[in-house]
């Protein structure tokens, strides 16, 4: 520790916000202190107001986290969504230089970015511009994403409690659906990765791979973007489940895509509406559950016959901070914030933190944490292995021993 710099550390948050993202920045903030704080290689630590903006326009936007008490970092820790504030501000070289000339002067040494791939992009340009420079300045990269799709990563703090929320979301609604019958789509989050879609299938409550979807435990059809969708087929298997049982739900995501790659959403839009990152709009729009019911209902009505009862409901941002969080993903999310204060005060420049499952057991799950070279992680964005999926409408029994683990405890229903 001491070849290491002196001076202050500084704290963001970016993307979209999660259950467990404020219990990385108090990882971060308890590590530092008992760390680079204690030994006196940090004076102070501040923390970044929606993201990289505060620290690069306008003179910088700070918040002093040196000294807060450890009860208010524990109330914050258990508080959804960001405490400093986010941004989807996707930083290129120019930004990058005016976010390094931010930490000059204010003496950073120490940069932590919490966020997806983008993040640990931006975490590299920055420490590759710093080293250019002649800057000694050591940048961490912090996982989060309700998508999961993070490379070197078993999964990222945010899946787990995301799931927990499309699986509790999917057991009520199977209820429901049950009761009156009827086709019910819902329209999941997770763009190009098909992980939180696929924690739908915990709501069966059985490790279930049955090629019959009518007797499978609803959701009874799950559609992921890492196989093809062909609307002649989704029609067909929504057939033949309604007629089997009277009802049908179904579980897709928005990410669902043609044997092209072609995402099946703006199909379906009558916008082309693009976030800050150029992509498609497909989160804050209900246009895919839309489409696909009408495809539905005029798939489905006979001549001159009646049109079955369909109903779509797009879960949306609604999935990323319901305050009702998993403790395995808590836990982690503090996890890796501490292991990347520790990171720091071993030295060695900087890395995106990683978590490692050791052990898959339900009752005896465990997990590490470790590091991984930023240009390995940022901008890479991994998928659902194909062990995960089963045919063109299920998930496997390995995904399902997978994700279980990760949600926590789920209720027991009865049935008459």
């Amino acid at each position: 520790m001491s070849n290491l710099p002196t001076g202050n550390a500084v704290i963001g948050q970016s993307g979209g916000p999660t259950a467990v993202i404020n219990q990385s920045l108090a990882g971060v903030i308890e590590g530092l202190q008992t760390g680079l704080v204690a030994s006196g290689k940090v004076q102070r630590i501040y923390g970044m107001r929606h993201g990289v903006r505060g620290i690069a326009k306008n003179g910088g936007d700070l918040a002093d986290l040196t000294k807060l008490p450890a009860e208010l970092i524990e109330l914050i820790a258990q508080t959804p969504s960001a405490a400093l504030g986010s941004t989807r501000d996707k930083p290129d070289d120019a930004y990058c230089a005016q976010i390094l000339d931010g930490c000059r002067e204010n003496d950073i040494r120490y940069f932590f970015y919490i966020g997806g791939n983008d993040s640990a992009d931006t975490c590299r340009i920055v420490s590759e511009k710093a080293a250019e420079a002649g800057y000694e300045m050591h940048c961490f990269h912090v996982p989060k994403t309700i998508d999961n799709d993070l490379k070197e990563n078993d999964h990222t703090p945010g899946f787990a409690s995301a799931a927990r929320f499309v699986t509790l979301a999917h057991m009520g609604d199977a209820l429901d659906n049950a009761s009156l019958g009827g086709i019910k789509i819902n329209v999941i989050m997770g763009r190009n990765a098909g992980f939180l879609t696929a924690a739908a299938s915990l709501a069966r409550g059985v490790r279930n791979t049955d090629k019959d979807a009518a007797k499978r435990p609803a959701p009874h059809l799950i559609y992921v973007p890492e196989v093809p969708f062909v609307m002649d087929e989704f029609l067909s298997d929504v057939e033949a489940v309604y007629t089997a049982l009277g009802r049908c739900q179904i579980a897709v995501s928005e990410g669902i895509r043609d044997a092209g790659g072609n995402e099946i959403g703006p199909q379906l839009m009558r916008s082309g509406e693009v976030d800050a990152h150029g992509n498609v709009q497909l989160s804050g729009s209900g246009a895919l559950g839309d489409g696909l019911a009408d495809a539905v209902k005029k798939g489905l009505t006979p001549a001159g016959g009646k049109p079955p009862r369909v109903r779509a409901d797009t879960f949306g941002y609604l999935q990323r901070c319901w305050p009702a969080t998993s403790p395995v993903d808590a836990m982690e999310a503090r996890g890796v914030g501490r292991h990347a204060a520790a990171l720091a005060a071993e030295g060695g420049g900087g890395a995106s933190v990683t978590i490692v499952r050791t052990s898959n057991a339900i009752d005896s799950y465990r997990s590490a944490f470790g590091r991984a070279d930023l240009s390995a992680v940022a901008r890479h964005a991994r998928h659902m292995p194909e062990d995960f999926t089963d045919g063109r409408n299920n998930v496997s029994g390995a995904f399902y021993d997978y994700c279980l683990p990760l949600v926590g405890d789920l209720p027991a229903f009865g049935k008459l």
